[in-house]
């Protein structure tokens, strides 16, 4: 078990470690920076998996979990009025794709102890805020909307916040 949560650990840091270095201005040739669209996109895929987290808590998870994932959902739907309206301004669609199910990512609640699914549940949403927080950094540095740049000042450190709660209760759990 300790082995599991030390394996976790260290993919977690590696991640952290590649998304410091990739805000840092680190970027590979050709990478272009984020476009609105492509925040709004990014930030609604975000959304769709906090939501989702919500369902796969519904089928055993327990009390902690499930209202953390109710709480993040709430938060999403509030993000997603706020995008919409920075989206009409603009005059943009999001691109719709291909999401990961989060019931992949997770411990079947059936199939674990307790402790193994919350931790699963603290482990698949890491890399989700890494990458929601990468997306944006990355559009700060040559933001082509006001609205959007101010709103993503306003929601990094909020998820920075989240990631870092997130990895504090995997950890002690």
């Amino acid at each position: 078990m300790r082995l599991l949560a030390a394996i976790v650990l260290t993919l977690v840091l590696a991640l952290s470690s590649a998304a410091s270095a990739d805000s840092a201005g680190e970027r590979t040739r050709g990478e272009r920076a984020p476009t609105a669209t492509d925040v709004i996109t990014g930030l609604y895929t975000f959304s769709r998996f906090q939501q989702s987290l919500l369902e796969s808590t519904d089928i055993k998870g327990n009390a902690e979990v499930k209202n953390l994932a109710a709480l993040r959902a709430e938060e999403a739907s509030k993000r997603d009025k706020a995008l919409k309206q920075i989206q009409d301004a603009i005059g943009t669609e999001p691109r719709t794709g291909k999401t990961t199910s989060v019931s992949a990512s997770l411990v079947e609640p059936e199939n674990s102890d307790g402790p193994t699914y919350i931790k699963s549940f603290y482990a698949a949403q890491i890399p989700e805020y890494e990458a929601a927080i990468n997306l944006m950094e990355r559009y700060l540095k040559s933001p082509d909307n006001a609205a959007l740049a101010a709103f993503a000042r306003e929601q990094l450190p909020v998820l920075r916040s989240q990631v870092k709660d997130a990895e504090r209760t995997m950890a002690d759990k």
